[in-house]
């Protein structure tokens, strides 16, 4: 089987040394790199370098093309390419993914060849696969995950080490786990991708990632926030959560607290941890590293292992509807603010302490509502959900 590499970054250059040492891995025998598609000034680096995309697409001996560019475009553009060449394509790009995973399917479909994605979640976790696995036998009415590695070594190591999040953050862009610009880990985006998938292939939809998805990051948390959950026994997480009842789901990406017994207070460093409850298995947790060269690397080369044997995957089209109700589930949340949140929630129970507040039975949608409304006159608001199961030391004392 002949493989192409769109791009020879972190993640490209794991996918050709796992190849290349496939001696060591009876598995991979029959599998080789013909071609990394690289920049044209690197080109000379390798003998397997190419900056031509054309050499790539009219090669017929290229079974797979691998991926690895990162950002919409050209990725989109050149993954559709592949697909109507006739090359099964496998891709890390939650991004690209995300917004077009139904009509990079469909492409794949008219042309009878396969578009896997096993890594753009969870990087080597077997998420997906194990996603579809459940599919097969149960209906799946919840996603949650800890889907962010960045996001969870700083909040892991703030709460570990009482630093800064502006100090953690660096040491996390030094130890190459946040990009130059952090906002795709730290405002939530990269697990609106990782949720919108996951739930695509749950719910057989398509939800693109946009403004009407709720989001609240952890930009705004500070080493005191950390201090005063600490101080109640309780943990922070960046969680993204998903729940279906009838023709409606909920979708919400937002700072979770937990306490020490939980599951998910447990997740340290850079791990990601991801969950579902089907119908008949209930719940259903896996965790492990969720990004980096050789985790990401392994999730792409199983899916090369897949088309290879043969193995097909779930097929969804993607074609069910429902309603997003970010309404219908009431929970506990802690608000900092020096704003009035108050008179913004006059029929709730809440209970002040210093600038955090207690709200209690509150609906997602209008909890997200008054902060974004509120951070025109505080600009560093932070809220977080006290997970179902936590206990509460506000109204269990």
């Amino acid at each position: 089987m002949k493989i192409a590499i769109l791009g020879h970054g972190t993640v490209g250059s794991g996918v050709l040394k796992i190849i290349q040492d496939s001696a060591l891995h009876p598995f991979e025998k029959d599998l080789s790199v013909k071609y990394v598609f690289v920049r044209p000034e690197k080109v000379d680096q390798n003998e397997l370098f190419v900056d031509d995309y054309a050499t790539i697409l009219n090669d017929e001996e290229v079974d797979v093309v691998v991926e690895v560019l990162g950002g919409l475009e050209p990725a989109k553009t050149m993954i559709i390419d592949a697909l109507k060449h006739g090359k099964n394509v496998v891709t890390a790009n939650k991004a690209v993914v995300a917004r077009n995973l139904k009509e990079f399917d469909e492409i794949a479909e008219e042309n009878g060849v396969k578009f896997y994605f096993e890594s753009a979640v969870g990087g080597g976790i077997p998420w997906i696969i194990n996603l579809e696995r459940a599919l097969r036998i149960d209906q799946i009415d919840s996603i949650h995950g800890i889907l962010n590695g960045t996001s969870n070594y700083i909040l892991d190591t703030m709460t570990k080490t009482g630093q800064s999040f502006d100090k953690v953050l660096k040491d996390a862009q030094d130890l190459g786990y946040a990009e130059a610009d952090p906002s795709a880990d730290i405002d939530g985006y990269d697990i609106e991708n990782k949720l919108c998938i996951s739930v695509d292939i749950a719910y057989n939809t398509f939800v693109k990632p946009g403004d009407h998805l709720l989001k609240f990051g952890i930009r705004n948390i500070t080493d005191e926030d950390i201090k005063y959950f600490k101080k109640h026994n309780l943990i922070v997480k960046l969680l993204g959560r998903s729940f279906k009842k009838n023709n409606s789901f909920n979708f919400v990406v937002e700072p979770t607290l937990y306490t020490p017994g939980q599951i998910e207070a447990g997740i340290h460093d850079n791990y990601n941890f991801v969950g579902l409850r089907g119908t008949t298995i209930g719940k259903l947790t896996f965790n492990g590293q969720g990004a980096g060269e050789f985790p990401t690397a392994h999730a792409l080369v199983q899916d090369i292992l897949d088309l290879k044997a043969n193995n097909v995957h779930l097929k969804r089209d993607f074609n069910e509807e429902f309603s997003l109700d970010n309404t219908t589930k009431k929970k506990n949340y802690v608000v900092r603010t020096s704003a009035d949140l108050e008179s913004k929630l006059p029929d709730y129970d809440i209970q002040k302490d210093g600038n955090y507040y207690h709200i209690a039975e509150i609906d997602t949608q209008k909890i997200h509502d008054v902060v974004n409304e509120l951070s025109s006159d505080d600009k560093g608001i932070f809220f977080a959900c006290i997970s179902g199961g936590a206990y509460n030391p506000w109204i269990e004392k």
